[in-house]
């Protein structure tokens, strides 16, 4: 409907033929008005009513102005002063053509999320005495059996009982290789097994499954605002109600100064309609999108937009050890004990049963290596933590205690005929366990030697965190040797050793005293509050819930390499985000006094608005050019 308008003007221009006449643009620039228009005056109803002023506001305004006016002229037959309707029409739709584009953009930016649900299979393959039944994904309950065939993607998270397979989960931890997988290995849903069948024990399915959480917490952050962001809508809030005082202003000047209505309408509607703060709206979100669906893909997960920014500023990393820089997965490397008349197996069945009631990767050690030697464990009962010390448990008619050396004191034992011991596993990087039976009378049983490995990138990570002038700081409750040696391997200088779990938040908040921009980076539950007390905190996706929970920012793939991809795309998309804010600023800077003076027309206005929205639209999916360094 706004091509007859355009061309009617073209034609009163040239003198062509095939103009509309007045009527006729009346007839066709009301039907654009109340058609195409109607999002925009329905906006700024929505706006009005909130106090506040938005594009829709402006947008409204102006096109209502030319094409009030217009109207006017044709019934009381003065269209020979001039009509606007092409100006109100083409306006209206030059914006809604920028807001096509602006979907489209959007659309492309969220094919993250849209690749994530397409991993959701909608069916699996449940076992029930023997025979396959085909149900619903979303039917599936903790406990269930399902059986994947190659090709299929695992319709929930759970623990392999039978088969091996290489499976790809690049769309969920960004892990670019197929990965081997067996018994006894957790899988996560949606990951396509490649070659091999596998019987597997569902743990957790639909939205408690880690691809459902994945795409709620992608989705809240493509939808959280940045710090930027609000300061960028609060300086909107208070354009808005300048521009109009601006065109009023603008109005009045040309009236005074021409005396003639139509310059003076002309370039307050050209003043309305280039002030649109579309672009400045725009800036932001549309880089964030794209940035955290980039970082979605490479296995990193931003919860709240604000780490986005917040991670740009920091100047320490503090890590954990366990889980972070190491596997998290100690083994068993010595078994000394105190009395020759302790058998080994004895002992070990002993301290893996105790150690039955606790999810620390050195309790894991433990049963795993009772289960590797094929000792039975027994039942346990009665037991007891403290955190960063120690366990007991009664384990048939012996009360066991497994903890520190600190732990062992306080039992009231004397640790000492195996300290030379406990000093050589330490310097060798091994986290010496000691164990005592007895309530009371107790005594000194053995000592283990539980040594992790360190993750195969952890030191190339470290390295390339200091190249980048960042300081890195290890943070473990293991003991001074441990943590010397441990640090000593990955270049790490600064090491905090035998930090409990409650005083790691705290070490947290006095490194955020003494300079901004701290960073921590860990995985346990233990490590909640110090992510939650850092600038920033990151947790390692194969480690607890909690710590995700509590982060802003997950590694999916617990690789601290990721922490070094998710600090050049932070840096990368903040820096679109300012060069957005800069043209969208500039833009209006230097198209408001050319509307003011009449140099812009009202349709020009429109195009030039549009175009300026489209160029930061653009300028953000630039964004998706990124790579890792």
């Amino acid at each position: 409907m706004s091509v007859p308008l355009l061309w009617d003007m073209v034609a009163a221009m040239t003198g062509m033929p095939g103009r509309v006449g007045p009527v006729g643009q009346l007839v066709l620039g009301t039907l654009v008005q109340v058609t195409a228009g109607l999002r925009f005056y329905r906006g700024a109803w929505s706006a009005l009513k909130g106090g506040a002023g938005t594009m829709d506001t402006l947008v409204a305004l102006g096109t209502t102005a030319a094409w009030g006016l217009s109207a006017y002229r044709v019934v009381m037959g003065q269209e020979g002063q001039g009509l606007y309707f092409e100006s109100a029409a083409v306006v209206i739709t030059l914006v809604l053509l920028g807001k096509g584009l602006e979907t489209r953009a959007r659309h492309k930016a969220a094919s993250m999320i849209r690749a994530l649900m397409a991993l959701r299979p909608t069916l699996a393959h449940l076992e029930r005495d023997g025979q396959l039944e085909d149900v619903e994904a979303e039917r599936l309950r903790p406990g269930d059996r399902v059986v994947v065939r190659p090709g299929e993607a695992l319709p929930a998270d759970g623990r392999i009982e039978e088969g091996t397979a290489a499976l790809d989960e690049s769309l969920v931890t960004g892990e670019s290789l197929p990965v081997a997988r067996g018994p006894g290995d957790r899988v996560i849903g949606g990951a396509v097994v490649t070659d091999g069948l596998l019987r597997v024990r569902v743990e957790a399915a639909g939205d408690a499954a880690v691809l459902a959480r994945l795409i709620r917490l992608v989705e809240a952050a493509q939808a959280a605002k940045a710090p930027v962001q609000r300061l960028v809508d609060r300086v909107a809030a208070i354009f808005v109600p300048v521009v109009i005082v601006l065109a009023g202003l603008t109005f009045l000047g040309w009236w005074g100064l021409a005396g003639a209505t139509e310059p003076a309408l002309s370039a307050a509607i050209s003043v309305l309609v280039v002030a649109c703060p579309c672009a400045l709206g725009l800036a932001t979100p549309t880089a964030v999108m794209v940035g955290t669906g980039l970082a979605a893909r490479r296995g990193i997960l931003i919860r709240d937009a604000s780490a986005l920014e917040q991670i740009c500023a920091v100047k320490t990393v503090v890590f954990d050890k366990t889980g972070t820089l190491t596997a998290g997965r100690p083994a068993l490397t010595r078994l000394v004990v105190a009395d020759p008349g302790d058998a080994d197996e004895t002992v070990l069945r002993l301290a893996a049963s105790a150690q039955q009631g606790s999810a620390h990767p050195l309790a894991r050690a433990l049963r795993d290596a009772a289960q590797d030697r094929g000792v039975t464990l027994e039942p346990f009962s009665a037991f007891t933590s403290v955190p960063g010390q120690g366990v007991g448990a009664q384990v048939g008619e012996v009360r066991v205690w497994l903890g520190s050396r600190r732990f062992i004191e306080n039992l009231g034992l004397d640790p000492s005929p195996l300290d030379t011991l406990a000093v050589s596993l330490e310097e060798e990087g091994a986290s010496a366990v000691w164990m005592a039976v007895g309530n009371p009378p107790r005594r000194l049983v053995a000592l283990f030697g539980l040594a992790d490995s360190l993750r195969p990138t952890a030191r190339e990570a470290v390295a390339r965190l200091k190249a980048r002038g960042l300081d890195v700081i290890l943070l473990t409750g293991d003991a001074e040797r441990v943590a010397k040696v441990v640090a000593e391997r990955l270049g790490i200088d600064d090491y905090r050793a035998g930090v409990p779990p409650e005083d790691k938040a705290r070490v947290v908040a006095e490194l955020r005293r003494t300079g901004p921009g701290v960073a921590m980076v860990g995985d346990g539950v233990n490590d909640a509050p110090a992510l939650a007390e850092a600038d920033v905190g990151i947790a390692m996706g194969t480690g607890a819930d909690a710590a995700m929970e509590t982060a802003g920012m997950t590694l999916m793939r617990g690789d601290p390499a990721l922490l070094v991809e998710a600090l050049s795309l932070s840096r990368a998309t903040v820096r679109r985000i300012r060069v957005n804010l800069f043209w969208a600023f500039a833009y209006n800077v230097i198209a408001l006094p050319l509307a003011a003076a009449g140099i812009l027309s009202p349709m020009i206005a429109g195009a030039a608005m549009a175009l300026s929205s489209v160029s930061v639209v653009a300028s953000s999916l630039w964004l998706r050019r990124w790579r890792p360094e």
